[in-house]
């Protein structure tokens, strides 16, 4: 792999200028200016760990949901920036999927869990599947939104497809594992909790949950 980067790439001055100047839009605009999203993902490959992170935070901003599986390998990258800025760059591309209509309701019923209007969500999320079933977003959109209405048999169906669909979506097992712990079945819950942080190493929360119901497992 390593000769395929014979010369640093002008992503790599982008991504300094960024970090002196501070200008995120200005970095945005160079990278849309000069890579596509493919090229994108090739860089998020490179040797140079620099490279990697300006290649997935740019992916962040200009790709969607076909840079997903990229993003989601640069969860598990050696350097824990790459890591960070994968994270957040995940998150984004979730939303990023399916016609420019579909799009902008998941945007909407993403804002309404955040705004815990539960039950406009999950009509919503509802309408949305049944014109686009394989929305992997919606589904997990409308099982948080189960989730905090303690409707937890529904939750795990939600975010079980939601893996189903996003073998990458770790937040979808967190609530996977949530969901079963609330239902009394640590068993499930421990699997989920440990394919999320398999997913992302950086979930510390979840890493804390796995001991304590690793410990407890022992303790019975």
């Amino acid at each position: 792999m390593g000769g395929t980067f014979l010369r640093k790439p002008c992503l790599a001055e982008l991504y300094q200028k960024y970090l002196d100047d501070q200008d995120l839009s200005a970095f945005v605009q160079g990278v849309a200016a000069r890579y596509c999203p493919a090229t994108l993902e090739r860089l998020a490959a490179c040797p140079e760990r620099e490279v990697r992170r300006a290649a997935v935070l740019a992916l962040g901003f200009l790709g969607d949901y076909q840079n997903n599986q990229v993003l989601g390998q640069a969860l598990v990258d050696e350097d824990r920036m790459v890591r960070m800025l994968a994270d957040n760059a995940i998150r984004s591309v979730w939303l990023r999927v399916g016609t420019a209509a579909q799009r902008q309701q998941l945007g909407v019923i993403a804002r309404l869990v955040v705004g815990q209007r539960y039950e406009d969500a999950i009509a919503r999320a509802t309408n949305l599947l049944n014109e686009a079933e394989w929305l992997a977003e919606a589904w997990y959109q409308r099982g948080v939104a189960e989730f905090h209405l303690r409707r937890f048999p529904e939750a795990v169906r939600d975010c079980h497809e939601t893996l189903e669909l996003n073998p990458y979506h770790f937040l979808a097992a967190v609530i996977m594992g949530q969901a079963y712990l609330e239902l009394g079945n640590r068993s499930s819950a421990l699997e989920a909790f440990r394919r999320a942080l398999k997913l992302n190493p950086d979930l510390e929360g979840v890493r804390q949950q796995i001991a304590r119901l690793t410990q407890r497992t022992e303790d019975h």
